[in-house]
C-alpha cells in the first residue's frame, strides 16, 4: 500500500509545474555557467520542498530559481 501511495504522489508531482528550477552554477574565471539539473515542488502544506535532480553537481553551487526567471548566465552573462 505504501508503494502505491508513493507512486500516486510522484504522478501528482510530475503533472504540476515546479515551484523552482534547480541549476548548477560553476565559476570559470570571471564567467558563470548555469546548467539546469532538476526541479523542486512545494509540499501541499508549504512547509518544504521535494527536489528531483537529473544529475548531481560535483562542483559549483546549487541554485533554486522560480521557473519564470531564466538566469542571464545561461547565455554567458553573470547570474544572481
Amino acid at each position: 500500500m505504501a508503494r502505491k501511495q508513493a507512486q500516486n504522489r510522484n504522478r501528482t508531482r510530475e503533472t504540476r509545474p515546479p515551484a523552482f528550477i534547480a541549476w548548477n552554477v560553476t565559476e570559470r574565471g570571471e564567467k558563470s555557467y548555469w546548467t539546469r539539473i532538476g526541479a523542486a515542488w512545494e509540499h501541499k502544506d508549504s512547509k518544504g520542498l521535494s527536489i528531483q535532480l537529473e544529475m548531481v553537481p560535483m562542483n559549483g553551487r546549487l541554485v533554486l530559481r522560480t521557473p519564470d526567471t531564466e538566469p542571464e548566465a545561461e547565455t554567458g552573462g553573470e547570474g544572481a
